[in-house]
């Protein structure tokens, strides 16, 4: 079996890759995630997600690591009306992201790459989930904020978490929402040889009374 490499130190990543039952192993990108010059979210997704994978890519080369290794990395990034919003940089800005959120819909996009340590072969895909807040009051947005919960989340939420009750509505992939589209990541890895669940089929069989 492939060694699958995820490239990212996501609590949420990591908990929904163990749902498939396809063993990883954690090394963390060190790629700036700032916006920079993009200013479309699928196209910044998708360029965050190749250019994890491939920094981690070329430092299992450098350490002589690469040979089996498959690569998965994964950006999300929150949209409205076409304008990305990233993670928060203080309670402030949460506070402004989660105004503007209220009431109205928004895109969440997930960038994947999947890729080849060895031989670059790589295959990327986006999934976008159109989620919709409820009208968010003074009370319910000072509350929110003092769960310190928005600070590291684009778009200042966790549907996850207590997030949840800023959600109206959810249409397409919830998992995308946290960070990792299971239906669409676990085609792409058939396509690469790494079937969801397989080491199912590993395990010793269970013995009766």
């Amino acid at each position: 079996m492939q060694r699958l490499i995820l490239a990212s130190g996501s609590p949420r990543r990591k908990e929904l890759l163990a749902r498939i039952g396809v063993p990883f192993d954690v090394m963390v990108s060190g790629i700036d995630e700032s916006l920079g010059d993009h200013d479309h979210a699928e196209t910044f997704a998708l360029a965050m997600s190749r250019e994890k994978a491939r920094d981690i890519a070329a430092r299992l080369q450098g350490e002589g690591l690469h040979a089996g290794c498959l690569v998965l990395a994964a950006d999300t990034v929150v949209a409205r009306e076409g304008h990305i919003l990233g993670k928060p940089v203080d309670r402030a800005d949460a506070e402004r992201m989660l105004r503007l959120l209220s009431g109205s819909w928004h895109d969440v996009i997930t960038g994947m790459t999947l890729l080849r340590a060895d031989t670059g072969e790589a295959q990327s895909a986006a999934e976008t989930t159109r989620v919709k807040f409820r009208e968010l009051d003074e009370t319910l947005i000072r509350r929110y904020l003092e769960t310190d919960e928005p600070s590291d989340k684009a778009g200042a939420y966790a549907v996850q978490g207590f997030g949840a009750v800023l959600v109206e509505r959810i249409v397409g992939d919830y998992y995308n929402v946290m960070g990792l589209p299971i239906q669409r990541l676990s085609g792409m890895l058939e396509e690469f040889g790494t079937e969801p669940l397989s080491w199912l089929d590993s395990r010793e069989p269970e013995q009766g009374i």
